[in-house]
């Protein structure tokens, strides 16, 4: 049997009884290190141990350390059959070797016993006057960057060991938290003598002398930080709740989304723009409307928040085989073909007809084209090169000056649409959004009726009043000009 037992936060009077009695019945005593307060009182009962501290000379990570310890303490048990192995703190609290060394005993069929002990987290509760109760998260240092901060609990991040892992834990809080924020700075929490407990400023962490193997910090429940998803949440349960805003209780999916078309095109055009400042408060406009809908939904018992993050988790997942399973793609053009694929299985189309009925009507005209055309082609339904597409502009063209003249409005709108349509085909062969290219045709003509004005101005004379001509001929001075 392996009995393993926990050297308490660094104080003797944490040491229970038991522990003592187990540490003195056997021969076979083996320590995760001898670098704690507690041992100092051990050796004056003259119980003989071993330690692994060579260990961490020898290896080149924590875990490597860890594993080694427990593969060691493993092959001690079969040369001795009962040995105890010690650790500081209790043995299941931010104590790996004791996890690890667990999982070793059941794959190895071995017997262990656990021995309670005082943790240092029970003697930080006890310093800093915490009743875990109000909600209290456990971090490791070396762990951090893969937690979820929040302020709505309060935080002990154990293991700062030294000044260079404090200052990564200082980077990674201030992602979340204010730089001003007040943390608690604990080192050797429980331990007469060696314990002290002070506020620091969170931009402070890493200048503190005194920062060694028995340092924890202390993130106290509300301290200042940024506002995270939840509090989005939160706001906009507050403005479509009993005494909400009068607007928003107003809304439905229906009345918001000339909204979310609206925050789209502005979130574009921030990304045009290379506007960062721009581009965030847009992103940000954009997500209230997802919480908006999400928020409704819950208002009328269909769905909420969770059921849209888990529907979209569950999309990731399954349509990036090639990183959640074990489909291979090297390259992007294989990412997109296995899309695809999975997609159509989801979809379960009837018919190559169904996939095209499945680009949304709702979309930009332009946009609405080049997808169809596209999937149109996937499916065979295409020309080889560019020449007949820019062929067929001019078969349409030939179309609208054969029905122009006529009153009949339908026959023109299908001539112009034809047009339209085959002209984005032309655009899809080189590789140009339509969407891109209009939009760029625009800005043009608005620069170029621009300086058509200024120049109408700088000869005095009112732009209605010029003729035609005389705006053309400004107008082909500007295109040589630009």
């Amino acid at each position: 049997m392996i009995k393993i037992i926990g050297l308490g936060p660094g104080n003797k009077e944490s040491l229970t009884l038991g522990t003592i009695d187990i540490l003195k019945e056997n021969q076979k005593v083996y320590f995760r290190t001898e670098v704690h307060p507690t041992i100092e009182y051990i050796n004056t009962l003259g119980i003989k141990y071993e330690t692994y501290d060579n260990k961490y000379e020898s290896s080149e990570s924590f875990d490597e350390v860890y594993s080694s310890i427990a593969a060691d303490l493993i092959e001690k048990h079969k040369e001795f059959s009962n040995i105890v192995y010690g650790v500081p703190g209790h043995p299941l609290v931010a104590e790996k070797s004791v996890s690890i060394l667990l999982d070793l005993c059941e794959k190895e069929g071995v017997e262990t016993e656990l021995i309670p002990a005082v943790s240092f987290i029970d003697a930080i509760m006890e310093s800093l006057k915490i009743d875990p109760i109000n909600g209290l998260k456990i971090i490791d240092a070396f762990d951090i960057k893969n937690q979820i901060l929040d302020n709505r609990l309060g935080i002990v991040i154990t293991q700062v060991y030294n000044n260079f892992i404090a200052s990564e834990v200082k980077i990674t809080l201030s992602e979340y938290y204010d730089e001003e924020a007040e943390i608690y700075f604990v080192r050797a929490a429980g331990i007469k003598g060696l314990e002290s407990i002070r506020k620091i400023k969170l931009f402070e962490l890493d200048r503190q002398e005194d920062i060694d193997y028995l340092t924890s910090l202390y993130i106290p429940k509300d301290t200042k930080c940024k506002k995270d998803f939840n509090d989005l949440v939160d706001i906009m349960r507050v403005l479509r709740g009993t005494d909400g805003c009068p607007w928003d209780l107003e809304q439905d999916h229906e009345s918001l989304k000339k909204n979310l078309v609206e925050e789209c095109y502005e979130v574009i055009e921030a990304i045009d723009e290379q506007d960062d400042d721009k581009l965030v408060e847009e992103l940000g406009d954009l997500l209230l409307q997802v919480i908006f809908h999400a928020q409704i939904g819950e208002d009328e018992g269909y769905f909420n928040i969770n059921d849209v993050t888990q529907s979209i988790c569950e999309k990731m997942i399954r349509r990036h085989p090639h990183i959640f399973a074990e489909v291979i793609a090297n390259d992007s053009e294989k990412v997109l073909e296995n899309w695809e694929k999975i997609k159509e299985t989801e979809h379960n189309y009837d018919s190559y007809t169904d996939e095209l009925r499945h680009v949304a009507k709702t979309l930009p005209g332009l946009m609405r084209a080049y997808k169809v055309q596209k999937k149109a082609s996937k499916f065979g339904f295409d020309w080889d090169n560019v020449e007949p597409a820019m062929d067929k502009i001019k078969e349409e063209y030939y179309e609208i000056l054969e029905v122009y003249k006529s009153q009949n409005r339908s026959k023109i709108l299908e001539e112009l649409g034809d047009l339209m349509f085959a002209t984005v085909n032309v655009a899809r062969f080189l590789d140009i959004d339509p969407e891109n290219a209009i939009n760029y045709t625009v800005d043009k003509f608005i620069t170029r009726f621009e300086f058509i004005e200024k120049s109408a101005i700088e000869q005095g004379r009112d732009l209605k009043l010029m003729t035609l001509e005389e705006m053309d001929e400004l107008w082909e001075k500007c295109k040589k000009l630009k």
